[in-house]
């Protein structure tokens, strides 16, 4: 092993080489806590990869948008506060004519103090710069509406964010409704209109107003093409073996606000024994078999749609408390012994809330929506499905038949959340009272809506 043996001349190297080293660390921090011109901004612009013009110049900004400044002396810049509030930017997206920013969704708005409000403030070590520029609340959104299929004359409830001081709300088929809307004045989560009549048939979005922009809803409002089975004509029922028939479906009006619209669907016990624990298939309907979702569908849903923009709905009936016990079970096709937790089907236990039992019960008619990305055969988020996938899964299949369980076995938490838990909630007798309606197939698509004519 060769041997490196330090003599005097070599330890004065080393000092030497160790100095100059430390000289330039301490000249380059220095430097690079003293650099900074004047700051001097002339143009905001948008960066929306989403539009057609991805580099727009605006005169106002939303909350999270992606905006580019165009100016001089970026060079050297510490600190920039958005309405006051101090905002992350990454050094590698500026230079000194030009930087890129994102508008933190915490960033104070119309609560932002007077004296900084609408106002972009560019710090260096030797200057600052306050710009002049609007800074408006994120557009509200639309999330979920509580009927999607609703008579005329009936309120719905329309949930999702910024929904405050809503002026207008435009139903399918260019139905407007400005009057009798009532929101959430506090967080601006939910609001409520009446249904008017005249609405399309042929569904589609509901568009709104209001003073922060407006906001659609999913195109699955009053989309009656996409109805499977509705227990009053658009569909035909299965009649099989032990499943709900014709002469067993209910037809009294139930529900208030949203009310039961002809026929539906009930899936608790029929006679005054309760369901047992530890069973599947304690009910069972199902359609035909005999149709053909590609012909129903593919002129108003294409096969190539992605599969997290189309879904099923149906509307939902529960009376009194449910918890505790029983879930629905919703089959693409019929070939399974119930109680499953994988392939075709999806499993509803709406009383699992946060891990936790909580009791779940609607005063009307409810609409439930379920992705098919949420269905356990295609919910691998690794993989882009399509709509073809779900069509191809039905043509392949022995027996076409869609469907429901209701199934009353032990359920455990990490197959409704899908991670891990060793959370089990024990099935228990039980005599809920469950109805459902109007199973349909919709599209989640959500219309772009821009600030700003493309």
């Amino acid at each position: 092993m060769k041997k490196y043996i330090l003599n005097k001349n070599s330890w004065r190297y080393f000092s030497l080489l160790s100095f100059m080293f430390i000289t330039i660390l301490f000249v380059s921090c220095e430097d690079d806590t003293s650099v900074g011109g004047e700051i001097t901004i002339n143009k905001v612009f948008l960066e929306d990869v989403n539009s057609t013009v991805q580099d727009r110049e605006v005169s106002f900004v939303r909350l999270f948008q992606l905006i580019r400044i165009e100016g001089s002396g970026f060079t050297g810049l510490k600190k920039v506060y958005i309405n006051g509030f101090d905002t992350f930017f990454n050094v590698a997206y500026v230079s000194d004519n030009s930087m890129i920013i994102r508008v933190s969704d915490d960033t104070p708005t119309t609560d932002a103090e007077e004296s900084v409000r609408n106002t972009i403030r560019f710090v260096n070590d030797n200057f600052e710069t306050i710009f002049s520029f609007e800074v408006r609340a994120a557009a509200p959104t639309i999330t979920n509406i509580s009927n999607t299929l609703p008579n005329s004359g009936e309120e719905i409830t329309v949930y999702g964010t910024g929904l405050l001081e809503v002026t207008k709300v435009i139903f399918p088929g260019n139905v407007e409704v400005t009057t009798g809307i009532t929101f959430d004045e506090e967080d601006g989560e939910f609001f409520t209109v009446t249904v008017p009549s005249g609405v399309s048939d042929d569904g589609g979005s509901i568009l709104i107003e209001t003073p922060n922009g407006g906001a659609y809803s999913p195109a699955y409002f009053n989309f009656k093409p996409g109805l499977l089975l509705n227990f009053d004509g658009a569909g035909t029922l299965g009649e099989f073996g032990d499943t709900i028939t014709q002469d067993e479906l209910q037809s009294t009006s139930i529900g208030e606000g949203n009310v039961s619209q002809g026929n539906y669907v009930y899936h608790g016990p029929t006679d005054s024994e309760p369901f047992a624990a530890g069973t599947n298939r304690d009910s069972e309907v199902f359609t035909s078999g005999g149709e053909s979702w590609r012909t129903q569908f593919a002129t108003t849903i294409p096969p190539t749609t992605p599969l997290d923009e189309v879904g099923f709905q149906f509307d939902v009936f529960v009376p009194e408390p449910w918890e505790g016990s029983g879930f629905l079970q919703i089959l693409l096709i019929n070939n399974f012994n119930g109680g499953e937790w994988t392939g075709g089907t999806y499993n509803y236990v709406p009383w699992i809330v946060d891990g936790e039992v909580e009791a779940f019960q609607t005063t009307g008619w409810t609409t439930v929506t379920i992705p098919f990305t949420d269905f356990y055969s295609f919910s691998d988020s690794d993989t882009e499905f399509t709509f073809e996938d779900v069509l191809a899964l039905r043509e392949g299949a022995t027996y076409k038949n869609f469907g429901f369980f209701f199934n009353n076995t032990d359920v455990l938490l990490s197959n409704v959340t899908g991670g891990p838990s060793d959370v089990e909630f024990p099935s228990s007798a039980t005599s809920v009272s469950i109805y459902t309606d109007n199973w349909r197939i919709v599209s989640l698509e959500v219309p772009t809506l821009s600030d700003f004519p493309e």
